[in-house]
């Protein structure tokens, strides 16, 4: 039970009686006549008992999409209700316009529509619908709070999306459906046409030829059916935030243009992800429908604090198979991590895979380093260098071990890794 305005004003009124007849025991009777007042409206407010209310289901959606709460009131009393409805949800649903005015008749139902715009990954939760009647008088409140389970699941944002067709484009080039044939040591076999000058007397088919009055050679397609193991490190070291996006999220959306890149190549995907203990782990069949369980099973992943354990993540890449797969590093180019962690085991995994280790850079380190306006930025722009000197040096110490390294900014690391993919693709080095 709550009150409202309306008994502050009632109270106020308290003074005409208080002039009218000056004693002690006025102002209190006034109080006790207005205390009965709201109380028997109260009494006579509908009964929130009456009232039942179910939630439709949400979903999962993007991150930075929109999604609306549906909430159906249905009246199981025998008198029309004017009903106040809150629903709440946790802060970072976004859940705005949450506050709703019904009018139900007996026996009748409302809908309530609440907007949400998630603010973060993973599942977000109803916290309970506020149930609010008013009396005749509008003075005294009936109220309660019911719970009606609820939740959004907010998927990683795939802003690197809009890369996606010009990479398909060029898909489409290398694996036959335009006139381009690529030939190069591992791909597969396509067709057999006639030699024209500048093909490469290698690729002759003299059997072929022996039965034609013609030279033919064979021309090759990139190799499809290859493994994409894509591992992400959730590690203290992805919580950093550059241009105000975590390291972790940038490498999310990465993943997942590689990996529908991939699958339209008719490449399976392997994910795994973890710190020092495997987190998420997810095996796909092939097809082209990989985006959305990978996005799912991203989706609650959040930073750990504390170092990774590449000889456990290791460990889960060569549980995934001993095939010879492309292996995607979704890990900081931080050189103590890196050198402690990662170099012990990183010959482990060159021995047997394709291993590419992508990275999102600070672009402010740039800044700094260019600045050289007063002394304090000579001493930052000394110190931006010395960063990037050991960023640089722990990438030639990868390199030497027989790993790519792609060190870029945010934005541009999901294209750039999707370019190497490609360029690796065409070459048939994977």
């Amino acid at each position: 039970m709550t009150i409202t305005g309306r008994v502050l004003v009632l109270l106020a009124l308290g003074i005409v009686p208080v002039v009218l007849q000056p004693d002690p025991v006025t102002p209190w009777a006034w109080a006790l006549v207005v205390a009965v007042v709201v109380a028997l409206d109260v009494a006579l407010a509908p009964s929130l008992r009456d009232l039942e209310v179910t939630r439709s289901p949400v979903g999962s959606i993007r991150l930075g999409t929109g999604a609306t709460s549906r909430l159906l009131v249905r009246n199981r009393g025998s008198r029309a209700v004017r009903l106040a409805l809150r629903d709440a949800w946790q802060p970072t649903a976004g859940a705005s316009g949450n506050r709703h005015d019904l009018r139900i008749a007996p026996g009748g139902g409302a809908r309530a529509a609440t907007p949400l715009l998630p603010r973060r990954r993973g599942d977000l939760r109803a916290a309970g619908v506020t149930l609010r009647v008013r009396g005749p008088l509008g003075l005294g409140v009936r109220q309660r709070t019911v719970d009606v389970p609820g939740s959004v699941r907010a998927l990683p944002a795939f802003d690197s999306r809009k890369h996606l067709p010009s990479r398909l484009a060029r898909l489409r080039e290398l694996d036959g459906r335009s006139a381009l044939r690529v030939r190069g040591q591992g791909t597969e076999f396509d067709s057999l046409r006639e030699y024209v000058r500048g093909d490469d007397v290698r690729s002759i088919d003299w059997r072929a030829s022996a039965r034609t009055r013609n030279v033919v050679v064979r021309t090759w397609q990139p190799e499809r059916d290859r493994r994409v193991v894509v591992v992400l490190d959730t590690s203290r070291t992805s919580a950093g935030r550059v241009d105000d996006v975590p390291r972790l999220d940038s490498a999310m959306d990465a993943a997942l243009l590689l990996a529908a890149l991939a699958s339209r190549a008719g490449d399976r995907i392997d994910f795994l992800a973890g710190d020092r203990v495997v987190r998420r782990r997810l095996r796909t069949g092939g097809g082209t429908s990989v985006v959305h369980p990978l996005s799912e099973a991203m989706a609650d992943l959040g930073p750990v604090i504390a170092e990774a354990d590449w000889r456990t993540l290791a460990g889960g890449v060569q549980e995934l198979g001993r095939r010879r797969a492309l292996v995607v590093l979704l890990t900081p180019l931080e050189p103590a991590s890196i050198e402690e962690g990662l170099l012990p085991v990183l010959p482990t995994l060159t021995r047997h895979h394709r291993v590419v280790v992508a990275s999102v850079r600070d672009p402010a380190l740039d800044a700094l380093a260019a600045d050289r306006s007063d002394v304090d930025a000579v001493y930052a722009a000394v110190a931006a260098e010395q960063t990037a000197a050991r960023r640089r040096a722990t990438a030639d110490l990868l390199r030497a071990l027989g790993a790519d390294v792609l060190d870029t900014d945010a934005e541009r690391l999901p294209p750039v890794l999707a370019d190497h993919y490609l360029a690796l693709k065409a070459r048939g080095q994977l």
